[in-house]
């Protein structure tokens, strides 16, 4: 008589960061249910961190509506397989760690008697639980919290295990330049070459300026500086990554240059950048989602805090180093502020001094 395979659905919709964070708890959730089928609710442009992990058996992508956005026809017939797909799938357990309304409106539509996550959770999405834990401490890591689930669903203690579904792929293909003024920018036309110098490079440091929030950003002139200075003082190569938001505030650091760096934002896939950040020395970051990614590949981070804390989305695990000047009023959590002085003020020596450590 074959056993019965408990069906579970983890619902884990975004950030980049909270995606990563929540891996330790997929790996402890497969620890428990080692025959388990397990699928995993995930905005689509968080999707490729997950696909082909091991501890998985699908990942299923939900469309990214935005307000104010048009909507393709085929993103609608997308989002409409996929209510349907949830809605008439039978679930064993429903795991939602987003703990937010958009999560609640998948949990509660999902097909189960068993819905678990954290009790007073924001926006009422806890009201879509069977089962609630305590509320969970704010100050705690997330990648803590998440495990906390796990272990209320029998999980042993152990250490967090990440592990990518994204297999980094070094984008040797990339690295044809050309020379626009001081700086080496990424070559935008199709053209590429096989072979790169910078593969297996350690000398090679990454900058991922980049954020979502304007309160997280420092401010160009100082990522301009810092990047001369790892050239000139350590002789160090710089790469500067990003997203194609980041194309203005990658060239305005660029434009303030002495020296030459390679600009590759906008230019990369999630895969390239990964394959970049694993063969880094070491990656100096905003606050942002690839601060995680670095952290995860085991790549030391100097992460640079302001309104956010460090203490519950920091770069997680050993030999990481976090810059903040530590304001009366940090942090606020605020994505606007009309004087950001939490990182207008950070002094570049501030940055250096904990580079110099960790290199």
């Amino acid at each position: 008589m074959m056993r019965h395979q408990p069906r579970i659905l983890l619902i884990k919709l975004s950030a980049f960061g909270d995606v990563l964070h929540a891996l330790p708890a997929l790996e402890a959730i497969r620890a428990v249910y080692p025959e388990g089928h397990i699928t995993w609710l995930v905005e689509a442009p968080y999707a490729p961190l997950l696909a082909g992990h091991p501890a998985l058996d699908a990942v299923w992508a939900v469309p990214r509506l935005r307000l104010g956005q048009k909507v393709s026809h085929r993103e609608l017939l997308d989002l409409f397989r996929l209510f349907r797909r949830v809605r008439t799938t039978p679930f064993d357990l429903v795991i939602d760690l987003q703990g937010l309304l958009k999560s609640a409106l998948w949990t509660a539509m999902a097909k189960s008697s068993r819905k678990v996550g954290y009790d007073r959770t924001r926006e009422l999405s806890y009201l879509a639980l069977t089962e609630r834990l305590p509320p969970y401490d704010r100050e705690a890591h997330a990648v803590w919290r998440y495990l906390n689930v796990a272990r209320y669903l029998g999980a042993p203690p152990a250490l967090p295990r990440f592990r990518l579904g994204l297999r980094p792929v070094f984008p040797d293909a990339l690295f044809q330049t050309v020379n626009v003024g001081a700086n080496l920018v990424f070559a935008q036309t199709p053209g590429r070459t096989q072979g790169s110098p910078l593969r297996g490079n350690t000398s090679l440091v990454v900058l991922h300026p980049g954020a979502r929030w304007p309160t997280k950003l420092w401010p160009a002139a100082s990522w301009a500086r810092l990047a001369d200075w790892l050239i000139r003082e350590k002789g160090l190569r710089v790469v500067i990554t990003g997203s194609a938001a980041d194309r203005e505030l990658t060239a305005q650091i660029c434009a303030q240059m002495q020296e030459k760096a390679i600009n590759l934002a906008g230019g990369t896939t999630l895969a390239e950048l990964a394959g970049v950040l694993q063969k880094t020395r070491l990656a100096v970051t905003a606050d942002t989602g690839p601060m995680h990614l670095a952290a995860a590949l085991g790549t030391p981070v100097v992460a640079i805090f302001g309104p956010t804390a460090p203490g519950r989305s920091g770069p997680f695990g050993e030999g990481h180093r976090v810059v903040r000047l530590g304001l009366e009023c940090s942090p606020c959590f605020k994505r606007r502020c009309p004087e950001p002085r939490c990182l207008t003020d950070l002094a570049p020596e501030a940055v250096e001094a904990a580079v110099e450590k960790s290199l």
